[in-house]
């Protein structure tokens, strides 16, 4: 039915106007107690088996939703109608920013992807913190606050703006990521290099501690599948060095050759992050990577290319303990976060493995 109704409306639409509509619809439904409640039921039972522990918080399950969708924090309770575990908010700036000009987000549905350079066009850490601190939940999945760089701050000031979107987030975060991955700012990537991360990292981490919470609020860092396999294992070597909770693997990639791309191809030229179904095969061989070296010394989260439950089950036996979807929402439609639980709890029951927190990371270990 969805798919039908994908051919027939969405796919008619912009895709920015097209994601602007069905979040308000998402949105709308949840506020409707008898309707957010029998949709609920539909679409996100519970599967006891599948209940997850990560980053010192307890979870329904493992997959949630990615950063992009929600950008300013104005859907969390729609989204975990929908069976997201997990909803991670962002990326949001130190300063409000319209992100890039239009048009900036593209569909390759021949590749089932998505082109976008947003540009991290949302509503600034002051007033996205004010709406997390003002929300009540009807749904409490675990929230992510996913932060990033204002366009306008010279790379060299990048440390303060992250920590001044630290400071005003971390409160209300479950946890909290680090985004030096994004292709849409200038110079974000470059962060990505140890002798910058670090101290970014280590600033981010102290201007959490200096909220004043009673907890400690989980740290992570999202990477590009970009980066070359010792790029990686250097990442993976200053997570564990700063003793950072986990990383995120991984953002959208700014290839286009050797993916096997099917669609228009004068969309290869649109420049951005592609993400989705192409992005699967980069995203699980940086997982592995990550794995072998770090092991369970910190929590991974495996996304991108994530389509059904199979492959949420393969990144959890490369390593992940959580997973996150997005782009294929956009195929699948509001059945998807449903099929990926009753897919895994299936996965699981015919498995060698008792619990899902002992499939995390069998397959790597198999290779060891």
């Amino acid at each position: 039915m969805y798919k039908i109704f994908f051919r027939l409306v969405f796919k008619r639409l912009d895709p920015e106007q097209a994601h602007h509509l069905a979040f308000r619809w998402i949105r709308l439904a949840a506020r409707v107690p008898v309707l957010r409640t029998f949709l609920a039921a539909a679409l996100a039972p519970r599967h006891k088996e599948l209940r997850t522990e990560a980053l010192g918080l307890r979870m329904h399950g493992p997959f949630g939703l990615a950063a992009g969708f929600d950008k300013n924090a104005v859907g969390i309770d729609g989204m975990a109608m929908l069976g997201f575990d997990h909803v991670e908010i962002g990326t949001v700036t130190g300063e409000p920013q319209p992100g890039n000009p239009k048009q900036r987000l593209f569909r390759l549905v021949k590749d089932r992807a998505l082109i976008n350079r947003m540009g991290f066009n949302n509503d600034g850490s002051l007033r996205v913190a004010a709406r997390l601190a003002s929300r009540t939940p009807v749904f409490k999945p675990v929230v992510g606050v996913n932060i990033g760089k204002t366009k306008v701050v010279p790379e060299e000031e990048a440390v303060a703006d992250y920590v001044k979107s630290a400071e005003r987030l971390a409160p209300y975060a479950d946890y909290l990521v680090v985004n030096v991955s994004s292709p849409n700012t200038p110079g974000l990537r470059n962060l990505q290099a140890t002798e910058a991360l670090r101290p970014l990292l280590s600033a981010v981490r102290e201007a959490a501690d200096r909220t004043g919470s009673a907890r400690r609020v989980p740290l992570l860092v999202k990477i590009a599948p970009d980066l070359a396999d010792e790029d990686v294992d250097a990442v993976a070597d200053l997570a564990v060095e700063l003793d950072l909770d986990g990383i995120i693997a991984t953002n959208t990639t700014i290839a286009r050759d050797g993916l096997g791309l099917k669609s228009d191809p004068t969309l290869f030229e649109e420049t951005g992050g592609l993400s989705g179904a192409p992005l699967k095969e980069r995203s699980l061989e940086v997982l592995r990577r990550l794995y072998a070296r770090v092991g369970d010394r910190i929590t991974l989260v495996g996304v991108g290319g994530i389509e059904n439950a199979e492959d949420a089950w393969q990144r959890i036996l490369a390593g992940a303990t959580l997973v996150q979807g997005y782009s294929a929402f956009i195929y699948e439609g509001p059945f998807w976060g449903r099929s990926i639980h009753k897919g895994l709890a299936a996965r699981l029951a015919t498995s060698p493995y008792a619990t899902l927190a002992d499939a995390v990371g069998a397959d790597v270990r198999k290779t060891a």
